[in-house]
């Protein structure tokens, strides 16, 4: 049993207050304390009775994990690493730009989608993380106050943990929890059927679709999931749910020198996205090792992101962060194990 009352949603804190045959009214009060508040133990709980605080303490506990390390880049981009038990640990990005500070958290340590461009696949999958340990990465960091944004784009594959997913994005948007508009959120997916229909449905979230390539072949090369989750029939799912005009949904387009950035992918893109409202975002490629991949030169991305708005797909360039850090796309991978690390 996951006895830590952080990250557990209003339901469920239902569900433990009718356990221990307490008032129903306690669960919003414990929620409110939560998500509200910046507490670290259940006797904080002042509104509720010492017997109340004493009978819950007999079972549960308020447990958020702490960051161990951090860096900063040149640039400002700060990356945290965070201790989640058993000699694992996970990597959280925050990108101040402006008005706007954007946090990259990870929902998995390690992944197992084996994308060849990165590095959080190349150490394989270790394990899913809980919503309390989603939640801490916002929680628990200097910058929680100002944070605007949110993107799960860190480490792991969020339809892999679509549940906890899911109810971490209820905390954050709902009343009871964080009080977060949805519409500054994005989730970010290579595309696994039938998750992704639960993404869609039970979320008010942005959704960021990983696609690299729209040409088969070259895309199976990339991103393996391409086997059993063809861009074609992903593509073809957010085509029948038309969310388009009601949130954003983009694709996250890596450009890789010789691969994938040509007039003929140009085109195969016009054709696979023609009638999805949409966008996409081109990413410089950030080698790693290991990897004989190489970025596509400027002039060729401008050219490419040129010739896409012409064909009527919006296509912007994203700008590169925290690279002196390895905190950029595709770079998250924690090496370090807990008798390194320090504060």
């Amino acid at each position: 049993m996951d006895n830590n009352l952080f990250g557990k949603t209003l339901s469920g804190l239902n569900d433990i207050v009718k356990s221990l045959h307490l008032p129903g009214y306690t669960a919003m009060q414990i929620a409110d304390w939560l998500y509200k508040k910046n507490i670290s133990s259940i006797d904080e709980m002042t509104n509720l009775s010492k017997p109340v605080r004493s009978i819950l303490q007999k079972e549960y506990k308020i447990h958020l994990n702490s960051f161990v390390k951090e860096q900063t880049s040149n640039d400002g981009t700060r990356k945290y690493l965070f201790d989640v038990g058993d000699d694992k640990y996970i990597e959280t990005v925050f990108i101040p730009e402006g008005k706007r500070k954007t946090l990259c958290i990870s929902t998995q340590t390690g992944c197992k989608m084996g994308c060849i461009f990165c590095l959080t696949g190349k150490q394989g999958f270790q394990g899913n993380l809980s919503e309390g340990e989603i939640l801490s990465q916002i929680k628990n960091i200097p910058e929680h106050g100002s944070i605007t944004n949110i993107v799960y784009m860190g480490m792991g594959e969020p339809c892999d943990n679509v549940d906890t997913v899911l109810n971490s994005l209820e905390i954050l948007t709902s009343g009871y929890g964080f009080s977060m508009s949805p519409r500054r959120i994005t989730v970010s997916t290579i595309g696994i059927l039938p998750e992704i229909r639960q993404l869609i449905e039970k979320s008010n979230c942005h959704l960021a679709v990983s696609l690299h390539s729209p040409i088969e072949d070259e895309r199976k090369y990339l991103v393996p999931s391409e086997k059993k989750h063809p861009i074609e029939n992903i593509v073809k799912t957010l085509k029948e749910y038309d969310l388009g005009r009601q949130r954003r949904i983009s694709f996250e387009y890596i450009m890789f020198k010789g691969l994938n950035d040509t007039n003929a992918h140009v085109n195969k893109l016009a054709s696979l996205l023609n009638g999805l409202h949409c966008r996409i975002n081109l990413i410089r490629y950030h080698p790693v090792a290991g990897s004989s991949l190489q970025c596509s030169d400027e002039d060729t991305i401008n050219d490419f992101r040129n010739r896409l708005n012409e064909k009527g797909i919006f296509t912007t360039i994203r700008t590169s962060r925290g690279l002196d850090i390895s905190a950029a796309c595709g770079m998250l991978a924690t090496k370090l194990k807990s008798k390194s690390n320090s504060r």
